[in-house]
């Protein structure tokens, strides 16, 4: 689990949201305003808000309408998240049902890291070792604290 989350307001533009997945390498930015989790806006919600590969606009007009193109108009609102105390394995169960890449952890409305697909993959190679050492499970809220999950991205 990332816990120095980067996220985007729902006024910003797409074209913002873009160039930060782009620049960051990453799929997902969660959405806040006010300190709270509003939304959720992946790669795949930009290239739906985009035009048709077949369209006969030129390079700067498709630039032009994602600048003006806010966030809020593409991101998802019914937002898939977990909490701190979410095992691992029901956090990857959730990733599987809902064929998402990502999982905001969320403690009340305040958004405290995020879980990829990475993430779940790295906690399952280091639970081998940690269940060697007789840990059976993971919990996000180790990851938060130092243990289980470590690193990011």
């Amino acid at each position: 689990m990332t816990r120095d989350v980067i996220t985007i307001s729902p006024k910003e533009g797409v074209s913002l949201a873009k160039h930060i997945l782009d620049q960051k390498r990453i799929r997902c930015l969660p959405v806040v305003s006010g300190g709270k989790l509003v939304g959720i806006i992946t790669d795949r919600d930009i290239c739906r808000a985009l035009p048709s590969p077949a369209t006969s606009l030129e390079a700067h007009e498709i630039t032009c309408q994602l600048d003006t193109l806010q966030v809020q108009a593409v991101m998802t609102r019914k937002v898939i998240s977990v909490t701190p105390e979410t095992s691992i394995e029901a956090a990857a169960a959730l990733l599987l049902a809902h064929k998402i890449g990502g999982l905001p952890v969320v403690d009340g409305e305040r958004l405290v890291g995020i879980l990829t697909e990475g993430d779940v993959l790295r906690a399952s190679l280091e639970g081998g070792r940690e269940e060697a050492q007789g840990v059976s499970k993971c919990w996000l809220s180790d990851a938060m604290s130092g243990f289980g999950v470590s690193g990011t991205p």
